[in-house]
């Protein structure tokens, strides 16, 4: 996984698919962040100044989807 050289500095209370939104547009690329953060990765809500690594991720253009769009621990 190749990283940006970017970091992201949490908030209390986000999340993981919250960061993932608010960096990327969408909540399903919350499984990259993770696993360019492997160290972080037991966190459900932030406490608040973690630093997050952010990954490099190619976002598909408009009307192609390889990823769902919901985060798969999401209810419907």
């Amino acid at each position: 996984m190749e990283l940006s050289g970017q970091t992201y500095t949490a908030s209390a209370g986000e999340t993981v698919d919250g960061i993932a939104l608010a960096i990327y547009g969408k909540e399903k690329y919350a499984a990259e962040l993770l696993c360019a953060n492997p160290g972080l990765c037991d966190k459900i809500r932030m406490r608040g100044g973690e630093i997050w690594q952010l990954p490099v991720i190619d976002i598909p253009a408009d009307g192609q989807q390889e990823i769902p769009e919901k985060a798969p621990w999401k209810e419907e």
